[in-house]
């Protein structure tokens, strides 16, 4: 057989080493950890045991397996020899075999066995760890992880730095916290181990004791850059503010460090200080023009702070690099070119934007911008390209071309594109709830409420469709009930949605619930001060006798929105 001699040659270290008949001197002392850069090579010493049939068998049959992939098989032959031979070779390749396999229980077996026969074994010592800490065995793990640290010398404060990675995956994080504890308790001397004790801290959520074991660490060492981010996370677990000032105050004494500025960076971005935040990325940028996550969130903030040209550089040097995702950035560049009426040239960035995550938005805007220059024609004539293209999303260019329809004054004929649309996918969501509300403006309320139906049995996790036939009825003061039962299945789909909100609100206001509907309408407002909603709440508010409370509301929101009908209407009833 072609393979034999590949066989042989994987098994003659073992081979030759089973047949040793007297064990290897033990090796020479090695010096301290401390004193030496690298590990001193170390052998341990090997059994006495006689090349048998029995152990040539059993060693053929774990490796003919494992080359078959029969790994359950090849781990137990190992094991089996392991433990008769008590060869910690043998151990260490059963408890491989075992691991790689997924085999958790014998892979643990395996492992201990080895780091029986081999106790000095830094790579057993490693592997059970890993073991006991995916078997969830804290207990048994504590004393390993103590081991390994004793063994580290000058590299302890690399090991202290990694032991929250080594337990991240125990379940019960007030545990871990105890076994870091105990764990560096022999080297507080170290700042990595109040690092490593803030870092456990926060895990289990002892917030308090982060905080103080963090400022240790940072006072131990007030030049390292980790020691100060965990400072300022600690930090901003209950004052956000303060941790901002706290990298700032490092960066006037530190002003390289990196990291710490574009962690602050950030979170002057949290507080919305995006000018501070700019400077800052722009800072970062200086010393690395080639880094596509400055880059990136500088021509973001470029683009919040409405300079749009500084934005466009940013970006066309970001795709130059050819990020990750050039079709966000091409989607970027043609709505900055929009912003600068650069019509021409937002159409083109458009055209490039590629299939994937952001091509139909790109088309969306594409269509859009042809209309609005004049050339609804072309703009419809592209929508059905794309509709008829393989794998072309029918309904979603025909809700565009409503869209553009509407936007043209040309309404009816849109609404005859959705119904087509409709016939010929007539289980489509989208169409069914554009439709539906369609027919609800026209008064179609049977046709509506079918829609809708349909559209909740297709979709049941359909929160706006369960909201949208509530409110109808409720907006017409009838089945109060069933209105009332539908709103509140949207809501707990959507229990944060400002405008399901608003409809409990408005259903409980159709059932006389003045002080029920007062506080989902201030929920809802409190999300969205959208003018609708403020229309509800005024009313409600009115109605109470609070009637300052809802002109001020209304007079603020009608400044905002002068041309919202449905919120005129409603203060002409109230104030004439």
């Amino acid at each position: 057989m072609k393979s034999r001699p590949l066989l042989f040659a994987a098994l003659l270290p073992l081979l030759l080493g089973a047949c040793a008949q007297t064990p290897r001197k033990p090796p020479v002392a090695a010096a301290p950890a401390e004193e030496r850069s690298e590990p001193a090579p170390r052998t341990a010493p090997l059994p006495e045991v006689e090349l048998t049939r029995q152990i040539t068998y059993q060693l053929l049959l774990g490796e003919v397996a494992a080359q078959r992939g029969e790994l359950g098989v090849s781990a137990a032959a190992y094991l089996d020899l392991a433990q008769s031979t008590r060869d910690p070779r043998i151990a260490k390749r059963a408890s491989e075999i075992a691991a790689f396999s997924r085999q958790n229980e014998v892979a643990l077996q395996a492992t201990q066995l080895w780091l029986e026969l081999d106790p000095e074994s830094i790579q057993a010592r490693q592997m059970l760890s890993g073991l006991l800490v995916n078997a969830n065995r804290p207990q048994e793990l504590e004393p390993q992880l103590a081991a390994l640290l004793a063994q580290e010398g000058v590299q302890i404060g690399e090991s202290l730095m990694r032991l929250n990675r080594v337990l991240a995956r125990l379940t019960d994080k007030t545990e871990v916290l105890g076994i870091v504890d105990r764990l560096t308790e022999p080297y507080l001397q170290y700042p990595e181990a109040w690092f490593a004790r803030a870092q456990a801290a926060l895990q289990a959520r002892d917030t308090k004791r982060a905080q103080e074991d963090a400022a240790k660490a940072h006072a131990m060492r007030p030049e390292w850059e980790l020691g100060l981010l965990l400072k300022a996370q600690t930090t901003a677990e209950t004052d956000p503010p303060a941790a901002t000032r706290l990298m700032g105050d490092y960066l006037k004494r530190y002003p390289q460090a990196r990291d710490v500025r574009m962690q602050y960076a950030r979170a002057l971005v949290s507080e919305r200080n995006f000018p501070a935040a700019r400077k800052q990325f722009e800072s970062l940028l200086g010393g690395a023009q080639n880094n596509p996550d400055v880059l990136f969130a500088v021509g973001v903030l470029a683009m919040q702070m409405q300079d749009y040209a500084g934005a466009q550089g940013y970006f066309k040097q970001l795709l130059a690099q050819r990020p990750a995702d050039p079709n966000l950035i091409r989607l970027y560049l043609g709505q900055l070119a929009e912003e600068l009426k650069q019509t021409d040239e937002a159409l083109d960035w458009y055209r490039q934007v590629g299939q994937g995550d952001h091509y139909m938005g790109a088309q969306g805007r594409y269509v859009l911008l042809l209309s609005r220059s004049g050339k609804l024609d072309e703009a419809r004539a592209h929508l059905h390209a794309l509709a008829a293209q393989p794998g072309g999303d029918r309904a979603r260019s025909a809700l565009m071309e409503f869209q553009l329809l509407r936007d043209a004054g040309r309404a009816d004929e849109g609404t005859t594109v959705l119904e087509e649309a409709l016939a010929a996918q007539p289980d489509s969501p989208d169409l069914l709830y554009e439709t539906a509300m369609i027919a609800e403006r026209q008064q179609k309320i049977e046709v509506a409420e079918q829609r809708l139906r349909r559209l909740i049995a297709i979709k049941p996790d359909h929160a706006h469709a369960y909201n949208a036939l509530g409110y109808s009825l409720a907006e017409r003061n009838t089945r109060l009930d069933e209105a009332q039962a539908l709103i509140a299945k949207g809501l707990e789909l959507a229990p944060e949605d400002p405008f399901i909100l608003d409809s409990m609100g408005w259903v409980l206001f159709r059932r006389g619930d003045l002080n029920g509907a007062l506080g989902y309408l201030e929920r809802a407002f409190a999300i969205r001060p959208d003018p609708e909603i403020a229309a509800h709440l005024g009313e409600v508010q009115w109605l109470l006798g609070r009637r300052e409370d809802a002109e001020k509301l209304w007079r603020t929101v009608a400044a905002q929105h002068p041309d919202n009908a449905a919120l005129e209407q409603t203060i002409k009833r109230f104030i004439p």
